[in-house]
């Protein structure tokens, strides 16, 4: 469900930032794993998602790939709802980077996994030119701990967390 609009922030380029050097990826990601609901927990800033909290992706298999439905609220946690829905393609046999499209194929971007931690429910996705980077949740929110180390390893991937925004969870 990579959590929360990422290609179209990408393609609407909004962010001047330097990007880390290529960022390692993990060995191997299991697809059944990416399927279910991601929680957007922190991001690099862009256009498409300013003012966005509450971020979600919803993460479907189907025959070729992954339908993508991806939300936030607009304004506040229980502001108005905006969505958009992309088609995920695996791009690599390790399923560590993928190949989504958004508004009918009219934009597309790469990603990649560059760290997923089943046991700790969260995942980093970037673009694969890693100018935009986000922490994803299989929880609305994480505990401070599991966060914090997150966040670390963002930073050990050569990504500034100073630069990022975590925006609050939906409320119900």
């Amino acid at each position: 469900m990579l959590k929360s609009l990422f290609v179209s922030l990408a393609a609407l380029g909004c962010l001047t930032t330097v990007a880390p050097a290529a960022a390692e990826t993990p060995p191997r990601v299991e697809l059944a794993s990416m399927m279910g609901r991601w929680y957007e927990v922190a991001r690099v800033p862009n256009q498409l998602q300013r003012g966005c909290t509450g971020g979600e992706s919803e993460w479907t298999r189907t025959r070729d790939g992954f339908a993508v439905v991806q939300s936030c609220h607009k304004g506040a946690p229980n502001g108005p709802v905006s969505e958009w829905r992309a088609k995920a393609r695996v791009a690599d046999p390790s399923n560590t980077r993928f190949r989504m499209s958004f508004f009918g194929g009219l934009v597309s971007q790469d990603y990649k996994v560059l760290d997923h931690r089943l046991s700790e429910g969260w995942l980093i996705l970037a673009t694969a030119d890693s100018k935009y980077v986000w922490l994803m949740s299989q929880t609305p929110t994480l505990p401070a701990p599991v966060k914090a180390q997150a966040v670390a390893r963002i930073r050990q991937l050569g990504f500034d967390p100073g630069r990022m925004e975590f925006p609050a969870p939906a409320r119900s």
